[in-house]
C-alpha cells in the first residue's frame, strides 16, 4: 500500500482520496442498513435492508461516474442522475409514509432513520452531476419542500413538518456544500499542478528564445559580411584579380572570429553561479511545499568548479520536483581534505525514479571535466546525491607549488 500510494502524484493522491470519500458514504449508508432496519424484525426488515443496499450501490456508482465527468474522461452520466433522484425520492417518501402509519415506536423511528440517511447521501452524491452548480441551491431546496409536501400530506401536523423540512434542507444543504467543495477542491489541485508544469515549460522556452537572440546578434552580422565577400572574391576570380585571395583570407578572419563568439555565448549559457542556483533551488522547493534547509560554508571556487556544482544543484533540484514526493530536502556544501564536498538528500526515495538517467550522466561528464566525481543512491527512504570536486583548479594547484618552491 505505501509503494502503491507513494508512487502517485499529489494531485492523484487527492483525486483517489476523493473517490474514497465518497465511496465512503455509499459503505456507510450500506454498513447502516442492518442496524437501522433491525428493530423491524423479521420478514419486515428484509425489503427494507435490500432497498438501502441498492441505493447505496447507485449513489456508489454515480459518484464515481460523475467525478469521472469531471476529469473530462467520461460523458455526464444524466441517467444515473435521474435515477438516483427518483430512487431517493421514492425511498424517502415511502419511509415518510411507514413513519406516518405505523403504530410502534421502533417502526416509526426505523423508518424516521431510514428517510433521514437516504436524503442526505442520496442528495451529496446526486449533485455531483449538475451541470451548472448555479442550480445545486435550487435542488437542495427541493427536498425540503417535497418533504414539507409529503409529510403535510400524511396528514403532519405543520409545525412538525416545517421542522423536518428545515432538518431535512440543512442535512441535505452540509452534504452538497461537502460534495461540490470536495470537487472543485480536486479540479483546483489539477489546475494548480498544470500551472506548474506550464510554468516550467515557459522558463525553458523563454531561455531558449534568450539563447536564440544571443546567437542571433552575434551570427547574424558576421554572416552577411561572410556571404558578401564570399560572393566578391568569387567575381574577383572569375576576373584573375588577385583581390581574391585577401577577401577569402577576410572571410577566413571573420568566420574564426564568429566561432569564438559563438563559444563564448554557449560558455555563458552553460555556466552557473553555485550562490544563485541554491537560492533559486530554495525558493522553487519552498513553493512546492518542500521544506529546504541549506548548510553552505564559504568558498572560493574557480569558475568552471562552481559551475559544475551549480549545475549539480539545478540537477537534483528537477529531479526532486519531477520524480519523487519528498517533504524535506537538505543541502549542504564544504570543504574537506583539499575537496569540495556538495550534498543534496531528500525524503522522496520511495517515489523517485532510477538513479541512471541522462541527467545524472551529464552532471558526471561536467564533474569529470573539473576533476570532480558524483555518487548517488537510496539510503532507506532517503535519496542522496553527493558531488566532490578539488577546492582548486589543477592549474592554480601547480602554480600555488611553483611559488612555495626554493
Amino acid at each position: 500500500m505505501r509503494q502503491w500510494w507513494g508512487k502517485k502524484s499529489t494531485p492523484a493522491k487527492v483525486e483517489t482520496y476523493t473517490r474514497w470519500s465518497f465511496h465512503g458514504f455509499a459503505l456507510t449508508e450500506a454498513v447502516c442498513a442492518v442496524p437501522l432496519a433491525a428493530p423491524l424484525g423479521l420478514p419486515d426488515a428484509v425489503p427494507v435492508v435490500l432497498i438501502v443496499l441498492g441505493h447505496a450501490a447507485l449513489c456508489a456508482v454515480t459518484a464515481s461516474r460523475a467525478l469521472d465527468w469531471t476529469r473530462g474522461t467520461r460523458d455526464h452520466p444524466r441517467n444515473l442522475v435521474y435515477a438516483l433522484a427518483v430512487m431517493t425520492a421514492a425511498v424517502a417518501v415511502t419511509a415518510v409514509l411507514l413513519a406516518g402509519r405505523a403504530d410502534e415506536e421502533h417502526v416509526r423511528q426505523a423508518a424516521g432513520s431510514v428517510f433521514a440517511m437516504v436524503l442526505a447521501f442520496g442528495g451529496g452524491i446526486m449533485v455531483l452531476g449538475i451541470r451548472d452548480r448555479a442550480r445545486v441551491p435550487a435542488a437542495v431546496a427541493g427536498f425540503g419542500v417535497g418533504t414539507g409536501a409529503v409529510t403535510l400530506a400524511d396528514g403532519t401536523p405543520v409545525a412538525v413538518a416545517l421542522v423536518i423540512s428545515l432538518l431535512v434542507l440543512l442535512i441535505t444543504g452540509f452534504m452538497a456544500f461537502t460534495s461540490v467543495f470536495t470537487v472543485w477542491l480536486l479540479s483546483a489541485v489539477y489546475e494548480l499542478d498544470e500551472a506548474r508544469e506550464n510554468r516550467a515549460r515557459l522558463a525553458v522556452a523563454e531561455e531558449r528564445l534568450r539563447f536564440g537572440r544571443d546567437l542571433h546578434d552575434v551570427l547574424g552580422r558576421n554572416l552577411a559580411v561572410i556571404a558578401l565577400k564570399a560572393e566578391l572574391s568569387v567575381e574577383l576570380a572569375r576576373r584573375g584579380r588577385p583581390e581574391a585571395v585577401d577577401q577569402m583570407t577576410e572571410v577566413e578572419r571573420i568566420a574564426q572570429e564568429s566561432q569564438r563568439e559563438v563559444r563564448a555565448v554557449v560558455r555563458g549559457y552553460r555556466r552557473a553561479d553555485l550562490g544563485v542556483e541554491i537560492a533559486g533551488a530554495r525558493g522553487v522547493l519552498e513553493a512546492a511545499g518542500i521544506v529546504c534547509e541549506v548548510s553552505v560554508a564559504p568558498l572560493e571556487l574557480p569558475a568552471e568548479t562552481q559551475s559544475a556544482l551549480a549545475w549539480v544543484v539545478r540537477e537534483a533540484t528537477t529531479n526532486v520536483l519531477r520524480h519523487g514526493n519528498a517533504r524535506r530536502c537538505v543541502v549542504t556544501a564544504g570543504g574537506k581534505d583539499g575537496r569540495v564536498v556538495l550534498t543534496v538528500e531528500n525524503d522522496g526515495a520511495r517515489t523517485a525514479g532510477g538513479t541512471g538517467g541522462s541527467g545524472l550522466a551529464g552532471l558526471r561528464e561536467r564533474l569529470a571535466a573539473v576533476g570532480g566525481t558524483l555518487t548517488a543512491g537510496r539510503d532507506g527512504d532517503t535519496f542522496r546525491l553527493v558531488a566532490e570536486v578539488p577546492s582548486r583548479a589543477a592549474g592554480q594547484e601547480r602554480r600555488d607549488v611553483l611559488e612555495a618552491a626554493p
